[in-house]
């Protein structure tokens, strides 16, 4: 059975494998952006997946952009909240802003999506949502307080949402990813990246299709007793 859904930062990256995933999957998706007008063009043009651009840390643009695409195609059943950002740096030359911008998005855009969609899952008894948390927020990284924070806060964030959705059939979840081939990670430098695939038990980096397929389970229908989890794909890197 097909269902609307949103995936934030979605024409990129592990957002765009997601959306291909679950369109594949007979869903009608729509991937939210926040700023490549071109790269969202050609994404949609590619695609045939609408694209709509709003700030996932802006509130009132969230519940807009939620009411705008319900209005369009239906009910918001399915979210997946990958929209993210890096600011990184040591505490010590690490801003306000810095800080601030980061939680603002990657943590702050998860409140602000559900807070859009889930009063609406919970009256229809029937919702999927998934955050994407990191790795990073469940071992820590270097120079990474403020990411390692929001995505903490994401698996807390999931855990607590998870039991105020279940007895309404909404289930909330969370990805982990590992050290995935995305354009974010290519940027480092060729030296560092062999240290980080030297990590990885099984040796490479994770493919974004991987994630892809770890959201189509956890908001398929199969997926529905499973909520409050975090599902860990990192290669063996982290295991707990």
């Amino acid at each position: 059975m097909g269902r609307v859904a949103i995936v934030t930062g979605g024409t990129r990256g592990i957002g765009e494998a997601i959306c291909r995933r679950l369109q594949r999957q007979g869903h009608t998706v729509i991937a939210n952006y926040a700023g490549n007008d071109e790269k969202a063009r050609a994404f949609s043009e590619e695609t045939g997946i609408p694209a709509r651009r709003w700030d996932v840390g802006d509130h009132e643009a969230c519940l807009a952009g939620c009411a705008a695409v319900a209005e369009e195609f239906g009910p918001v059943e399915i979210v997946v909240n990958n929209a993210g950002i890096t600011r990184d740096g040591t505490l010590h030359k690490m801003s306000f802003e810095d800080w601030n911008e980061v939680l603002r998005i990657n943590l702050g855009g998860c409140f602000n999506m559900a807070k859009a969609t889930f009063p609406g899952m919970r009256e229809r008894g029937w919702g999927r949502i998934v955050n994407i948390g990191s790795i990073n927020g469940q071992a820590g990284q270097y120079g990474q307080v403020n990411y390692a924070a929001a995505k903490s806060g994401i698996h807390g964030f999931t855990k607590a949402l998870a039991q105020e959705g279940a007895k309404f059939g909404v289930t909330v979840n969370a990805i982990a990813p590992g050290y995935i081939d995305t354009d974010m990670v290519a940027a480092v430098p060729a030296p560092v990246l062999e240290k980080i695939v030297a990590k990885i038990p099984v040796g490479r980096l994770g493919m974004a299709e991987e994630i892809a397929r770890g959201v189509a389970f956890l908001t398929s229908e199969n997926g529905g007793f499973m909520t409050g989890s975090t599902m860990s794909i990192n290669g063996g890197q982290h295991m707990y």
